[in-house]
């Protein structure tokens, strides 16, 4: 996204912030960016896997669009397999993941989408991290893009960065 939007976009800013490796503050780095931005710019998110997570819950806070790419559903059933010794590999920051962040995640979990009219689902079947199924439950109500084949990178996502910022009205 933040290639093409520096090719073809330029009036977009794109922030692709370095969060906190712990999601309660993570979550509290994402709210505080909206909260200072949110007068002078229109917002869009794009988040993939647990970004995915992170964004559907801004949506349900601010009711910012949301475009998200093999979210992350449930990710405190998944991460529990993680406990212990992290290190983040975009930054090399190392960490603890306890079991107390997977409580931190529940309590970021949205019940209901309350904006599915913002959220557009961008899933790929063969995704060997995630169940789709569970997207596509959980977003039922939202715009959907379900593509056969494909892993939890989303392949050939640079197909989308135009429609994308189309939906997020940018």
């Amino acid at each position: 996204m933040a290639q093409y939007c520096a090719q073809h976009r330029p009036d977009i800013k794109v922030m692709v912030p370095t969060l906190a490796p712990y999601p309660a503050a993570a979550a509290q780095q994402l709210k505080q960016l909206i909260l200072e931005h949110q007068q002078d710019y229109r917002i869009g998110l794009v988040g993939s896997s647990l970004g995915g997570y992170m964004s559907i819950w801004l949506n349900h806070l601010f009711a910012v669009p949301a475009v998200v790419v093999n979210p992350a559903i449930r990710p405190y059933d998944l991460l529990v397999d993680y406990l212990g010794s992290q290190v983040n590999p975009y930054t090399n920051e190392h960490y603890e993941l306890k079991i107390e962040h997977m409580d931190e995640l529940k309590a970021l979990d949205v019940a209901q989408i309350t904006h599915p009219q913002s959220l557009w689902l961008l899933q790929q079947q063969d995704d060997e991290v995630l169940d789709y199924r569970q997207a596509v439950e959980k977003l039922c109500d939202a715009k959907q893009t379900v593509e056969a084949g494909g892993d939890h990178s989303f392949v050939d996502f640079e197909r989308y960065p135009q429609s994308i910022i189309q939906f997020l009205q940018l």
